[in-house]
């Protein structure tokens, strides 16, 4: 069959190709049209030449670019598929999944025990009205506020054996895990100032720690860890995620999350690096200034006694904030290349459920105040 001219229209990568014409001996083709594999427009404007010998050859390279569109829909399709995560959790453990939970039970139910007790003697207890203990009644609020943003949820993957969480869910979590954990970082740091106070400036603590101002600082710990939170789940949420949507951890936790985003991650990496050095190194920076002008101060204290007074009242606190700081330094600060998903899962269990249960023992063992006051409170219920 002889040809001398024949208009064609192709469809190429959803871009309609200006007409073609060819002859039977070779094709000169001249025309404005998009080639680009990247779905990017080229300008159109700009004419380009393509040599064709035959038919066949113009039949193929269309199949190619169908091809090729084809693939990006598909790909697209299962970067948006996705609803939901499963949260694997202890899925590795299939014969003891009873007994951690268990054990996680016993452990939930022992910080809120714990921690509510020491909430109710701060508030009723005449001897315990002091700053030192009215931020320790709010740091035992949150406590219990952390635990529950994450136990109950894995107490209840652990009894039904499923990890399925949507997308809302997920962040939903991930949000109050952030803004808590920014907010305990910012009260240890306001307890830490009440130590220095106490101890580096004690004519002046009355009037400096006075009540207006302790509740300001306690109010302010809590309403700056709100942007946080929602300020790392608008940059992690806004990524798409493609692939699989299996998280190997027991709660939404930022790194293991953001290792599902696809597409160009690092920025966000890097905002949420800046943010998580700014929510911890800072605090964690003022603390250390802190407890350096308080060891300096306690030095000069000639009498051992006097020293091991102004010591014992901020070593509770010391020890709770090297615990935290810790294991959240190492889960949020750690490179992502560096960082084991089973490692991550077991520090997550310290800073999340075991460090919390702690600290109530830590701040009652070491502290005869509130010794006295439990042993008051006992006598009562007798």
């Amino acid at each position: 069959m002889s040809l001398t001219m024949l208009p064609l229209i192709l469809l190429l990568r959803s871009h309609l190709i200006e007409e073609v014409t060819y002859t039977s001996s070779g094709m000169r083709h001249s025309g404005h049209y998009d080639l680009s594999q990247t779905g990017h427009l080229r300008d159109l404007s700009i004419p380009t030449i393509l040599c064709f010998k035959n038919i066949n050859e113009l039949i193929i390279l269309n199949l190619s670019y169908l091809q090729t569109e084809n693939q990006l829909k598909a790909e697209k399709s299962n970067m948006t598929t996705i609803t939901e995560f499963v949260l694997l959790g202890f899925s590795d453990i299939p014969n003891g999944q009873w007994i951690l939970f268990g054990i996680f039970l016993v452990i939930y139910l022992t910080v809120l025990m714990c921690n509510s007790i020491i909430i109710l003697i701060t508030r009723i207890d005449p001897g315990l009205q002091t700053p030192m203990y009215f931020f320790l009644n709010n740091f035992s609020f949150l406590e219990i506020c952390y635990v529950t943003a994450t136990v109950p949820r894995m107490l209840m993957d652990l009894l039904t054996q499923k990890g399925n969480i949507s997308l809302v869910a997920c962040a939903t979590q991930m949000c109050f895990v952030l803004m808590f954990g920014a907010s305990e970082c910012l009260l240890l740091t306001v307890m830490a100032y009440d130590r220095y106070v106490a101890i580096c400036n004690p004519l002046h603590y009355p009037l400096v720690m006075n009540h207006k101002v302790c509740v300001q600082l306690a109010i302010a710990s809590w309403v700056i860890g709100v942007p946080v939170g929602i300020g790392h789940i608008c940059q992690i949420f806004s990524l798409p995620f493609c692939g699989s949507n299996r998280i190997n951890h027991f709660f939404c936790d930022l790194p293991p999350v953001l290792k599902l985003a696809c597409g160009d991650t690092f920025p966000k990496e890097i905002a949420v690096y800046i943010a998580a050095v700014l929510v911890l190194m800072v605090p964690f920076l003022l603390i250390v200034v802190s407890y350096g002008k308080i060891i300096a101060n306690i030095v000069k204290i000639s009498s051992a006694s006097g020293r091991g007074k102004a010591f014992s009242t901020c070593s509770s606190h010391l020890i709770v904030v090297v615990l935290f700081y810790g294991t959240a330094t190492i889960t949020y600060l750690q490179p992502k290349s560096d960082h084991s998903e089973g490692t991550g899962k077991v520090i997550s269990l310290f800073y999340t459920i075991f460090i919390p249960t702690l600290n109530p023992i830590i701040y009652t063992l070491r502290n005869k105040d509130i010794m006295m006051a439990l042993r008051k409170l006992s006598k009562l219920l007798r």
